[in-house]
């Protein structure tokens, strides 16, 4: 069991990384941890009945230097997630997410994610049944509508009804999802981003803490975002290149200033690696996301071609890292 939540992430959340799937599993929270010491991590979405079927480590485990994170579920059944919310608190999370803005067909035909927001009622006794079982904030994340239900009236209705169930915070992707005739992926950008109807959200519930997602890129716009909204979370700009916000603690949380370079984030993380071998992990399991660190150094593309091709051998080992860290400590400014 992993130690207690801890109690001084009231303000982590101006500043969170999005639950990504296949992106921000434990390997990828700690090397970001490497980088922002403050900002709110997510799990990926783990679904609230596979959660309780497993109650393993498999799907829970985390390693304590990820703190503050939260835990994101999806499902739809009141009691399930209740029990998911409990189950959270025992693991020593420091929040729970609900998954209300997942809009792929998989989910979808399990009765979540994106499609229950043309049902405030369950979603509101969901988030009710979740709050019942637990001390922890319970958070939601959501579109700003889907399919014909897109108007400012809907949404204000949608987030009255679930802030009356008790929900600490609302982390709002500003865009509909559209449910028929777009891929999850074409649903991340092509409906337009309507940053405008979630600032008019904002300003007819001032009190709400409400968090802006999407088509933020940079430090700077996190920043523009936070004049408006309680926090700002980003997605893939972050995966994608995790170093560009290595001053976001003290943009934002007025931390001292760092200079993070890959090489010494891959070198701090060799003894954690380590431990994830002796567990029978593979190398590539971690080193998958150092390949994200590496941009704009001389060799970059050819640096990462090695990585990739020598750390998914069936015999990968640590040496693999000890090498690629030499290799950019000879490039790095």
């Amino acid at each position: 069991m992993i130690a207690k939540p801890r109690k001084d992430i009231t303000e982590a959340y101006q500043f969170s990384i999005a639950p990504m799937l296949d992106c921000t599993d434990r390997h990828f929270r700690v090397i970001f941890r490497q980088i922002s010491k403050r900002a709110l991590l997510y799990t990926e979405m783990i679904v609230a009945k596979a959660l309780l079927h497993a109650k393993g480590r498999r799907l829970l485990d985390f390693d304590s230097i990820e703190h503050p994170i939260s835990l994101q579920i999806g499902g739809d059944d009141p009691k399930e997630l209740s029990e998911a919310a409990k189950i959270a608190e025992e693991w020593g999370y420091d929040e729970i997410n609900l998954n209300i803005g997942c809009p792929s067909p998989r989910v979808q035909s399990g009765n979540f994610g994106a499609c229950l927001m043309s049902n405030p009622k369950q979603v509101a006794n969901c988030i009710e049944a979740m709050k019942n079982a637990t001390s922890l904030p319970v958070t939601i994340k959501h579109r700003t509508g889907i399919d014909h239900y897109d108007s400012d009236e809907f949404l204000l209705k949608f987030v009255d009804a679930i802030a009356l169930a008790g929900a600490d915070r609302f982390a709002i992707h500003a865009r509909k999802a559209w449910l028929k005739g777009l891929n999850p992926k074409q649903n991340r950008t092509i409906p337009p981003l309507e940053y405008e109807k979630v600032e008019k959200l904002k300003k007819k519930r001032p009190k709400l803490k409400i968090e802006l997602n999407g088509g933020i890129h940079t430090p700077e716009e996190c920043l523009k975002a936070l004049k408006i909204f309680d926090g700002a979370m980003v997605g893939r700009a972050a995966y994608s290149n995790p170093l560009l916000w290595q001053e976001i603690d003290y943009l934002i949380y007025g931390a001292t200033k760092s200079n993070v370079k890959a090489s010494s984030i891959i070198r701090n993380l060799i003894p954690y690696t380590e431990k994830h071998l002796q567990k029978n992990g593979r190398l590539w399991d971690v080193s998958k996301h150092f390949l994200q660190l590496v941009q704009g150094v001389p060799g970059a593309r050819a640096w990462r071609h090695e990585m990739s091709k020598k750390a998914q051998q069936a015999k990968a080992d640590l040496k693999i890292l000890e090498n690629a860290a030499r290799c950019l400590e000879e490039n790095e400014l």
